[in-house]
């Protein structure tokens, strides 16, 4: 199911376009404050912005400006305001698509779709985003989520874990690993691994998943699905 999160102050509109648009297998998170719903792309995965331009506390042109500026999200501008001028800077500032209000919520199915085809086909083309599921890997940004939450890591922990996730179910030797992380030490590396590694487990597995598995004689493995 796609993921959506939606910047809309009216809540009527929200839930009538929220319940719509779950009927079509495309789930919607929606705040209608701007801070609190930039602050949302930071802890969870979103596949796409949905976001409305008149709202409290910070305009949705500015919204738009800064979270293209900092994250790398389809975003289509879903607002009653007509003006030219509010469409063309909405565009210069990163948004995807601009879908004037009121409109069917047929097409703006349509328009998702067709914003994620042509996001998807870029993502392809940089290789800048990988899904690995339930892991995604963001390497624009830096960032790994797992189940649509973003992992709280140190810089050492994302270069292992990343390293780990492109090479996933291989058995990799600590040496392997340490030589694509700048944060360890050569002369302490296996110590190192074996604490980050520790680390990373407590961070990704809860209750009875594991996801890194020793290798004996050899290092460590990372496994999304059973062999």
């Amino acid at each position: 199911m796609l993921e959506v999160l939606m910047i809309e102050d009216d809540l009527e509109l929200a839930t009538i376009l929220s319940e719509y648009l779950k009927a079509h297998n495309i789930n919607v998170t929606n705040y209608d404050e701007p801070y609190t719903g930039m602050s949302a792309i930071n802890t969870r995965h979103f596949d796409l912005l949905l976001l409305d331009l008149t709202l409290p506390n910070l305009d949705g042109l500015e919204v738009c400006k800064r979270v293209a500026k900092e994250k790398r999200i389809p975003i289509i501008i879903s607002s009653a305001r007509h003006d030219i001028d509010d469409r063309v800077l909405g565009l210069e500032y990163g948004a995807d698509d601009y879908i004037p209000k009121p409109y069917d919520p047929k097409e703006l199915i349509a328009r998702i779709h067709s914003v994620l085809r042509r996001y998807n086909l870029s993502k392809e083309s940089n290789q800048e985003e990988a899904s690995i599921l339930p892991f995604v890997l963001d390497k624009g940004s830096r960032e790994i989520y797992l189940n649509n939450e973003a992992l709280n890591l140190t810089k050492a922990e994302y270069e292992i874990l990343s390293f780990m996730l492109e090479n996933v179910n291989q058995a990799l030797t600590r040496d392997s690993i340490a030589a694509h992380s700048d944060s360890i030490n050569p002369d302490s590396s296996n110590k190192s691994i074996d604490v980050i590694i520790g680390r990373l487990r407590n961070k990704i597995e809860k209750g009875s998943k594991k996801f890194i598995f020793s290798v004996r004689g050899i290092g460590y493995k990372l496994q999304l699905k059973d062999d």
